[in-house]
């Protein structure tokens, strides 16, 4: 899992939701994320795999709030690494606001 550090992945927590991020450091179940980005709700793409891969198809009915600078999960129990256009299709997606 070393081999992560650096890249960009969709991680999966037990309990936190699901974040897009640059793994920064991991120690067992706990992940740091730089510029990460929680992926609340998506549409066009029937998988977090799939979007992990190939991005969404449906920006605009997607809900991805504002990027943070650092997040730490816990409890992180799935790694997918992002391809260059999934990550260029969840910046795509405007920032959900309330």
């Amino acid at each position: 899992m070393n081999n992560l550090i650096g890249r960009v992945c969709m991680v999966r927590t037990y309990s936190a939701g699901v974040f897009i991020g640059t793994v920064a450091e991991r120690d067992g179940k706990e992940v740091t994320l730089t510029n990460a980005r929680r992926i609340w709700f998506w549409d066009g793409a029937a998988t977090l795999s799939q979007l992990a891969t190939e991005g969404t198809s449906k920006p605009g009915k997607c809900k991805f709030p504002a990027p943070v600078a650092e997040v730490v999960l816990t409890e992180a129990i799935e790694f997918i690494p992002a391809t260059e256009a999934a990550i260029a299709s969840i910046a795509a997606v405007p920032e959900w606001k309330m």
